[in-house]
């Protein structure tokens, strides 16, 4: 005889008997489905991240359109759902954002504070399993297979609890996704936001899936979905009927992952080690800048930025990028290697203004930014020097980190006079 499918509260995590409300607290969030019991493999997504943290810390704002960017010439790094009501999304210039939504309140991100935040939920889920793999400062997936004995319970109702120690906890919300796959949790993870918490199996995972255009799959960009439109493969159900040879055959290994995926299929494990790539920061300009000095009082603070996110996430790096756009918004990127790894923001910065006086030749950018990249445990950087300046340098930076989390990024200003010439 079958077990019966898992049923239990959201609120109160008592098992429920019927799917409408749970008769222990009266709650409506009752969570069922018929593999819930089985699933182990999770994507959790806090809820409109940046945002939340602002409303979180000003309660006056909590019934109002907030969107986090800045600058009438920047971007949305992200939007209430207040605001996307109105058709606010990331990635969005600010002009056209203000535009669906005049009466939103903008806000800098601040991200010492939100670092703070992603890291007091990060070191929730790694009390829930050690296969944690972060996908940004905001979402990961979890692998909690072999978990039940150790938290007397399974997977579904141990994330439900975090779900609500982190609201209770850290004063923001998540979005939790479970399934047997990776693909398949982020899929559900986007089912039922915010607050949301949603399974999707793989028996079920072909019908949802087959209405949905070939860019639903994780993936396939602009590009190669208007590819793969031209060649007659519109949605994901056309992959569904196409001859897995024949899509190796047009499109070779990818071919193969389109195949597995339209049918939920996704061998990818959760990666514990998987490791950020670079750290970086950019800003764009109210109006398009051609003078060099200016570009590098700029680019001052963003190499500021950047150190301190280096300091704060205990890495160094060894190659430094600047990214540059032009008024017609051409991209230029250009970098350079340093002679050992830094988190010293002197020396990202003379690396980067160095390329950036090959560029800054009469031309006008709207935007700059710097990267650092090739990242090493914080313990390799900045080898000392006989005067001991870099330890000096280091302690500054360090004293200046600590000031801008505590009292906001603006509490100190240092000149570029203050770097070190040593790369």
């Amino acid at each position: 005889m079958a077990a019966s499918p898992l049923r239990f509260c959201r609120d109160c995590l008592a098992l429920a008997e019927q799917e409408r409300r749970c008769a222990s607290c009266g709650s409506p969030r009752v969570a069922s489905h018929p593999a819930l019991g089985e699933m182990t493999i999770a994507h959790v997504d806090c809820d409109a991240f940046f945002a939340t943290i602002e409303k979180r810390d000003d309660p006056s704002l909590a019934d109002r359109p907030v969107i986090i960017g800045g600058g009438k010439r920047g971007v949305v790094s992200t939007a209430c759902y207040i605001a996307r009501i109105s058709g606010v999304k990331s990635a969005m210039p600010m002009f056209q954002a203000l535009k669906l939504c005049p009466d939103a309140v903008v806000i800098k991100p601040n991200m010492a504070k939100y670092v703070e935040a992603g890291r007091a939920v990060r070191s929730r889920m790694l009390a829930l399993t050690p296969l944690v793999e972060p996908v940004s400062i905001d979402e990961a997936f979890l692998d909690l297979s072999g978990t039940e004995r150790l938290h007397h319970a399974p997977a579904a109702i141990v994330l439900a609890r975090f779900a609500r120690e982190v609201e209770r906890e850290v004063g923001i919300t998540v979005s939790v996704g479970l399934a047997s796959n990776k693909f398949l949790a982020k899929i559900a993870s986007d089912l039922d936001k915010p607050r949301g918490f949603a399974a999707l199996s793989l028996e079920e995972a072909p019908g949802f899936l087959a209405p949905r255009p070939v860019g639903f799959l994780w993936g396939v960009g602009p590009a190669f979905a208007a590819s793969l439109t031209r060649d007659g493969l519109r949605t994901i159900g056309d992959l569904q009927r196409a001859d897995p040879r024949e899509l190796v055959r047009r499109y070779g290994e990818q071919g193969l992952r389109l195949s597995q995926l339209a049918f939920g299929r996704d061998s990818r494990p959760v990666r514990p080690d998987r490791e950020r790539k670079s750290v970086g920061a950019e800003t764009t300009f109210d109006t398009d800048i051609a003078d060099p000095e200016a570009l590098a009082a700029h680019l001052w603070r963003l190499s500021e930025k950047v150190a301190g996110r280096m300091r704060v996430e205990a890495v160094a790096g060894r190659t430094v990028t600047l990214k540059l756009k032009t008024a017609d918004f051409r991209l230029r990127t250009r970098a350079q290697a340093l002679s050992s790894s830094t988190r010293l923001a002197g020396r990202i910065f003379d690396a980067a203004r160095e390329l950036l006086a090959r560029e800054a030749t009469g031309v006008s950018f709207r935007l700059i930014g710097v990267s650092v990249s090739d990242l090493a445990p914080a313990a390799e950087a900045d080898p000392p020097d006989l005067e001991g300046r870099v330890a000096k340098l280091d302690a500054i930076e360090g004293a200046v980190a600590s000031l801008r989390a505590r009292f906001g990024g603006d509490a100190v200003e240092r000149a570029f006079a203050q770097r070190p010439r040593n790369r």
